[in-house]
């Protein structure tokens, strides 16, 4: 099937929808090679005055280039994306949006809020700045599959880029895997997930029974802790907030395509080291991002960081393990 190339996209998937004949056009299959591998969920750097740091972002951009991740995100959870005002929010997209322009990396945009209308005025903003995709946790408002239903529909009307449904952080409801097909297979930019609800590896292998369509692509999440199992059943990446160690999950993603699975298993030893100290050492990645040259300071809107001089020479200790696959 050969497709009119004044169609614009959302004519394609149009098509796609109402027919099962015809899947997919090489459009979408280009799109949907992109959305595979390691995609940084950006922080959000601070000046000390506790300002967003713009200039800092577009540096966080840089480095991860220069490490060769495949995509970036921003913003989520891990950017602490509820602390920041709705101003912050459109700078930060702007500024991503003029950072990443010549780079190789997939840019994907938070576009999530409490309900509906808080959402549609950032996906038009987001899509005027032309990025790869969206993704959009569901509202905290809705009490209802349908409510959420309607949420994504809206968002397929201001965009037919792909669209990465959150199944965790919004409303006290669960995504059932019947709810996430129904949804891709209804709006073909909705079969995109990041799997993080409940069991998650038995989610993740129900949601492959239902690939390649409607569902597309599936990443993990939770700072890649289980991404070394989940490559190997077979997902497509994994989209957390890891910037710090961008080279490192570079190297994990290049190294599990090669097929190279000791060098892969010791690889990501070297990095639980690290994530091990997330509970015990409040603050470790901002930590990193300043060691590493990136951020300027260690600061959040979440708590204050103060580390002690054990705490610097056990993360200095343990991150020397990680200097072997470090490309900056």
């Amino acid at each position: 099937m050969s497709f009119n190339p004044i169609f614009t996209r959302r004519q394609v998937l149009a098509v796609l929808g109402a027919t099962s004949l015809f899947p997919y056009s090489n459009l979408l299959a280009a799109t949907e090679n992109r959305m595979r591998g390691a995609f940084m969920i950006l922080s959000t750097p601070y000046t000390e005055k506790n300002e967003v740091d713009y200039e800092d972002l577009a540096r966080e951009v840089d480095f991860c280039a220069k490490c060769g991740v495949q995509g970036l995100v921003w913003p989520q959870n891990s950017s602490e994306q509820r602390y920041l005002s709705k101003e912050e929010r459109i700078r930060g997209f702007r500024t991503l949006a003029e950072a990443n322009r010549g780079t190789k990396m997939v840019l994907v945009f938070g576009v999530q809020a409490d309900d509906t209308e808080g959402m549609l005025e950032y996906a038009n903003i987001a899509e005027s700045l032309n990025p790869d995709g969206m993704i959009a946790i569901p509202p905290s408002t809705a009490d209802s599959l349908e409510q959420i239903r309607d949420y994504y529909r809206a968002l397929c009307k201001v965009t037919d880029r792909p669209i990465f449904i959150q199944t965790s952080g919004g409303p006290d409801i669960e995504l059932t895997i019947d709810f996430l097909v129904d949804l891709a297979a209804e709006l073909p930019q909705c079969g995109y997930i990041k799997e993080e609800y409940g069991r998650i590896h038995e989610r993740m292998l129900a949601l492959q029974k239902h690939r390649p369509s409607p569902i597309r692509s599936v990443f993990g999440a939770t700072f890649g802790r289980g991404w070394l199992y989940e490559m190997r059943i077979g997902t497509d990446g994994v989209m957390t907030g890891g910037a710090m160690y961008a080279d490192v999950y570079a190297r994990l993603w290049k190294l599990y395509e090669a097929g190279d699975q000791e060098a892969l298993k010791e690889c990501y030893s070297k990095l639980l080291l690290m994530q091990n100290l997330d509970n015990l050492i409040p603050g470790v990645r901002l930590y990193v991002m300043k060691q590493r040259g990136v951020f300027k300071t260690t600061k959040s809107r979440r708590q204050e960081f103060i580390f002690s001089s054990q705490q610097i020479e056990e993360i200095e200790y343990r991150f020397d393990a990680l200097r072997p696959y470090l490309a900056v």
